[in-house]
């Protein structure tokens, strides 16, 4: 696969998967523009000073005029990566509105608004484009979102949109998939289950190549596909 010259969105891209992720894009010479929320994450971010990465402060991904900004001001965008969003474990007892509307606006709203800015910049360069969103294993599989409604909720109507819009604009060129993994093997989920088979959990780098190759041209047919990353878990 080659990305040379070609420009990529990764909102979430200084957590653990989006660094793997741009980490494989520009060995593939991609140009990625990777928003952030605090200085502190993108003094962490060990790809800050790669010349193939841009970082841009955007506090908010689910502020509608913000996000248009940010991809305005991208030119030729070849694809769109969202890997930003929240995650809340609660029993439905301590999952009030609040709780909703942010795993709403963290998972959903976030990827939503990050589409539509996409598209509008992908129909300008008439070429095409590729969007990934991360869905969650809940999404594919409910049953297992018990005590994570709320999440399990924003995360299944990620897949919905990511199939709906992989229909409406198929006709541009334009390929939308989602991936949905269990849980990673970060050293935030090791702390937080010690317990675990940390084994079994995929690594982010294997993650990281599954959205690589559906946001790559090399993917040229696969659409609408919810992809499950599950490793041996």
């Amino acid at each position: 696969m080659s990305f040379a010259h070609r420009h990529i969105v990764v909102t979430g891209g200084t957590g653990a998967l989006g660094t793997a992720v741009v980490g494989a894009l520009i060995g593939l010479d991609a140009i990625c523009h990777v928003p952030y929320r605090s200085e502190e994450e993108a003094q962490r971010f060990p790809y800050n000073e790669n010349r193939n990465v841009t970082l841009v402060a955007l506090g908010d991904l689910a502020n509608e005029a913000a996000v248009e900004k940010f991809y305005g001001g991208i030119s030729e965008l070849w694809a769109s990566i969202h890997i930003a969003g929240g995650f809340a474990f609660a029993p439905i007892e301590k999952s009030d509105k609040a709780l909703l509307m942010g795993q709403i606006e963290s998972n959903f709203v976030s990827a939503y608004l990050c589409s539509r800015a996409a598209v509008a910049a992908m129909r300008k360069t008439g070429r095409g484009g590729r969007i990934v969103n991360i869905a969650a294993r809940p999404a594919l599989e409910p049953r297992t979102g018990a005590s994570m409604t709320a999440y399990t909720a924003s995360k299944a109507g990620l897949a919905g949109l990511t199939q709906a819009l992989s229909e409406e604009v198929a006709k541009d060129g334009i390929l939308v998939n989602a991936i949905a993994p269990s849980i990673m093997d970060t050293p935030a989920n090791r702390h937080a289950m010690p317990k675990a088979d940390h084994a079994a959990w995929p690594k982010v780098e294997e993650v990281a190549a599954t959205i690589v190759f559906l946001a790559s041209p090399d993917n040229a047919v696969t659409r609408g596909a919810i992809v499950p990353v599950y490793g041996k878990s």
